[in-house]
């Protein structure tokens, strides 16, 4: 039994991966900021989850100037998930997404220096590859928004530790993370929202705009299988994304199935910096680590709609 620390652990992957950490016997200390990018209220609802069970405590903690070396006493291994997420916001607002994401992993990696973090796993996205995201983990790393950049830097500030200081990293690149507790601003999220409520469908670009989508119970087994096998996953960079490739336009078609709503769509510009294809190549994790994801988009939209549909407004 080891003691992990969740950043992010109130989130929509951070709550997942707590509840597979727990399941595996560990001891789990989850921290979230709370930070306004969406209603308290859905975080809240997410811990709700986690609150009570055995192994798991729970501190409000903002990593950019609260005091992390009492936290970390104790803690065998790191998941760092807290980060600003999504593209177009980090246009507008640079300095959270600077301050979120690099100078809050700086002082989380400085602090698990000093405790002798035996390993620190930090959980990055396939925008550090740029606007097509198809090969292996050795491909040029262009990305091509504020927020892409500012989640590299966190990549190179990793790296920085371990290579002065020794501390064991591992960094996980995750792929288009889809299913119950999306977040209220990710696109699937959207669209059943809207197709649920018969609302107009606002689709960035031509709607061909292509993703290897990742099921959130997929993702949070690749994760913690990067935990279990550090033997080959310290040092390591893995991909960590779902098998099955598909446009805007097809997943519209899916959930207008699965809604029983025939969608209302109308096209606006493409989004600034936003990927035009991604195909998560895991022939890496799935050979050291044993990742295998089983979940389809079909069956992973069913369980997003169905999850949606009893998911009360954000302000209740």
């Amino acid at each position: 039994m080891s003691t992990c620390l969740v950043t992010g652990a109130a989130g929509f992957v951070g709550s997942h991966l707590c509840e597979q950490l727990l399941a595996e016997g560990n001891q789990v200390i989850g921290i979230d900021a709370f930070i306004p990018y969406y209603p308290r209220s859905i975080k809240e609802r997410n811990l709700a989850i986690l609150q009570g069970r055995p192994g798991f405590t729970f501190q409000e903690v903002d990593l950019r100037d609260a005091d992390l070396f009492g936290i970390l006493e104790g803690v065998d291994a790191v998941f760092h998930l807290a980060a600003m997420a999504g593209l177009l916001r980090s246009w507008q607002e640079f300095d959270s997404y600077m301050t979120c994401n690099m100078l809050a992993t700086q002082r989380l990696l400085e602090a698990s220096v000093v405790h002798s973090v035996k390993h620190f796993l930090n959980i990055s996205t396939s925008s550090v590859y740029g606007r097509f995201a198809t090969g292996n983990e050795e491909s040029p790393l262009q990305p091509i928004s504020p927020y892409g950049i500012t989640k590299l830097a966190a990549e190179h500030l990793c790296r920085a530790y371990s290579a002065s200081y020794s501390l064991p990293i591992t960094i996980l690149r995750l792929f288009s993370v889809f299913g119950p507790r999306q977040r209220p601003d990710m696109g699937y999220n959207i669209f059943i929202r809207k197709l649920l409520d018969g609302e107009v469908i606002t689709v960035d670009g031509d709607g061909d705009d292509s993703r290897s989508n990742t099921f959130v119970t997929d993702c949070a087994k690749g994760i913690a299988l990067a935990f279990k096998k550090p033997e080959v996953s310290i040092g390591e960079a893995f991909n960590i994304g779902g098998g099955e490739e598909v446009n805007v336009n097809q997943v519209l078609e899916i959930l207008s199935e699965l809604t029983g709503t025939e969608p209302r769509i109308v096209h606006g510009p493409p989004r600034p910096g936003d990927q035009r294809r991604t195909v998560a190549d895991v022939s890496k994790a799935r050979k050291l680590l044993g990742y295998a994801p089983t979940t389809s988009i079909r069956d992973g939209l069913t369980a997003q709609v169905a999850w949606q549909r009893n998911e009360p407004p954000a302000d209740q």
